[in-house]
């Protein structure tokens, strides 16, 4: 156990944190900081089974991170092990198509990508600055959500606009959830051999969804784009729509066009529509009890789902295997079902029972026997692609 790495996804008012042993295969702790920035802010650790939260007086990135090193200073038999720190982030815009070890250039690169994703990456700069202070002379890599996607075509990652906007500024679809992407296909080819070579569609659906064709491995399309607000509906997103409606929106409210904005990023979606939650397990228990805004909610949201999984998979040359992942995705036996249902017409169908009874946390194949594609709930473990990542770059 001397190749632990420390996994840190810095958001903008949370901190998510995992220290994985053994190649990643065993996680000593992991937990959160919670309501970074507010007067409510606490961090909790999960440590052999147990979960302890403590308020934090500053709720600041830096003292989340300071609580971290504090924990593993009172346990030197862990913080010893500890050979490197992997951060997750979130655009890399087309300067990193791969993972990478950070110095003051990558820094510089990732604070640039922050204009496309102004919520994360100024976040993540922060939580890696942060960890260069606290934690020095350990090496430190950079893992991008964008990156997976850079195999996409030009005829695929391309806006139909003026070509001077891509040229000058670097406008077109970047799609994200690309580390789970990658950890879903290769897991896909340890329990399918030769996987890999085929055409794989995912679904990786939580509070943020999108899908992703993988083709002989390889991304070659998505739904999301130059943000995560492109393509599925999703908790507080609307996703895809006229973009007259932002026009729409800002005259009719009075408001700013970055305030329209802000209504599809935050209280759009699931949100929106059911006007109860974003979460999918509160919506359904309001469906279950008969409400009709919630149901409308997640059968739109299965609709969407349907119709950008049916989009990206134009770009394959058969569907092999379908893929659900992410909280949603893993967990909502009703929501699988209803999007299958929307996809008959390229012959993917579900065992109903299989579906239903799916065990949490666990790899199963639910297609029915007339199905033309296998159909898969796989769990997905972006911090294990983070971990190995990091390994793999302080070794070479």
């Amino acid at each position: 156990m001397n190749d632990s790495i420390l996994v840190i996804n810095c958001g903008s008012s949370s901190l998510k944190f995992a220290i994985l042993a053994n190649a990643g295969q065993e996680t000593l702790v992991e937990g959160i900081a919670d309501r970074l920035g507010t007067d409510e802010s606490n961090i909790t650790f999960k440590f052999e089974g147990t979960k302890n939260t403590l308020t934090l007086e500053d709720g600041s990135h830096k003292n989340a991170v300071t609580h971290i090193k504090e924990w593993l200073n009172e346990r030197p038999s862990i913080e010893q092990t500890l050979v490197g720190i992997g951060h997750r982030v979130v655009h890399g815009g087309e300067t990193f198509g791969t993972s990478v070890l950070i110095n003051q250039e990558v820094l510089d690169g990732i604070k640039e990508c922050a204009q496309f994703a102004p919520l994360h990456n100024p976040a993540h700069a922060k939580g890696i600055e942060v960890a260069f202070e606290l934690f020095p002379g350990l090496p430190q890599a950079a893992v991008f959500d964008t990156a997976f996607h850079q195999t996409l075509a030009p005829e695929q990652y391309l806006y139909p606009i003026p070509m001077h906007f891509y040229r000058e500024h670097h406008f077109r679809k970047y799609g994200f959830h690309g580390t789970s992407y990658r950890y879903i296909s290769q897991r896909l080819a340890q329990i399918v051999p030769g996987s890999d070579q085929q055409g794989v569609l995912v679904a990786h659906l939580g509070n943020g969804a999108s899908t992703c064709a993988i083709n002989k491995g390889q991304s070659s399309d998505t739904s999301m784009g130059i943000t995560p607000l492109e393509g599925l509906m999703m908790g507080t997103r609307s996703g895809s729509l006229d973009p007259s409606l932002l026009s729409f929106i800002s005259q009719a409210e009075n408001i700013s066009a970055d305030a329209a904005l802000d209504i599809l990023n935050k209280k759009s979606g699931l949100l929106g529509v059911s006007e109860i939650s974003n979460d999918c397990r509160t919506l359904e228990d309001a469906m279950m009890s008969g409400d009709q805004r919630a149901k409308l909610a997640l059968d739109m949201f299965a609709a969407r789902t349907a119709k950008h999984l049916a989009s990206v998979a134009t770009t394959l040359d058969s569907i092999d295997h379908l893929v659900f992942t992410g909280g949603i995705g893993e967990n909502s036996g009703y929501l699988r079902q209803s999007i299958c249902d929307h996809l008959k017409a390229l012959n993917i169908r579900i065992d109903s029972n299989k579906n239903e009874q799916a065990p949490r946390g666990e790899t199963l194949n639910i297609h029915s026997e007339n199905s033309g594609t296998d159909v898969w709930i796989i769990p997905t473990n972006e911090e294990l692609m983070i971990a190995l990542d990091t390994i793999s770059l302080i070794k070479h």
